[in-house]
């Protein structure tokens, strides 16, 4: 099975392996576990990443999603999607970690040196010199950036979108064609 992110735009197939995934991971089959994060962590990462997050804290952000999930896993419903589902705890997760780095940071101060630092490898999943579309995706604002992420990386339907952000189907499609208006004007050179 391909990883969801790949597969663009998430076919009824695809959804239904997943979904058949989670039933396995509701019965404790550890297979199916690792083959659940296997195929969704690209993808989560991806959402949970923005601009300026180092990739640990990017990782540490996932982890705490895997550990939501599997602490809720009872409460998923085989007859609902999994992708909103999955994607409304990566949200929740997202935005408590970057309220708990907020909160650490107020308590943070600046010294006179910074300290070397040996280790590179804690730049930022999209970073600012990235490709063009990853640049292009920087300047959106966070709420437009996660909906563009969900319907067209991951390949939900708005319904789907408006279940995993807590709004309305009204609202994503709002967010999303502002998002598309601000792409253009940046593609053209507007604004």
């Amino acid at each position: 099975m391909r990883p969801v992110a790949e597969a663009g735009r998430g076919s009824q197939a695809e959804e239904e392996k997943l979904r058949q995934l989670m039933i396995r991971y509701q019965r404790a089959e550890p297979a199916a576990v690792e083959e659940l994060v296997s195929h969704l962590s690209p993808m989560l990462l991806r959402f949970i990443t923005a601009p300026g997050l180092a990739r640990s804290d990017a990782e540490d952000m996932l982890q705490d999603c895997w550990l939501r999930i599997h602490r809720s896993r009872s409460s998923y419903r085989a007859s609902e999607p999994l992708l909103p589902w999955i994607f409304a705890i990566a949200r929740h997760a997202k935005l408590d970690g970057y309220r708990r780095r907020r909160r650490l940071g107020a308590r943070e101060f600046l010294v006179a040196e910074a300290p070397e630092r040996e280790d590179t490898s804690g730049q930022p999943i999209v970073a600012a010199g990235g490709s063009d579309v990853e640049r292009l995706l920087n300047a959106l604002p966070e709420s437009q950036r996660e909906v563009v992420l969900m319907l067209k990386v991951s390949g939900m339907s708005v319904e789907e979108v408006a279940r995993a952000t807590a709004s309305t189907p009204g609202a994503v499609k709002q967010k999303a064609h502002r998002a598309y208006e601000k792409l253009r004007a940046l593609l053209t050179g507007g604004r």
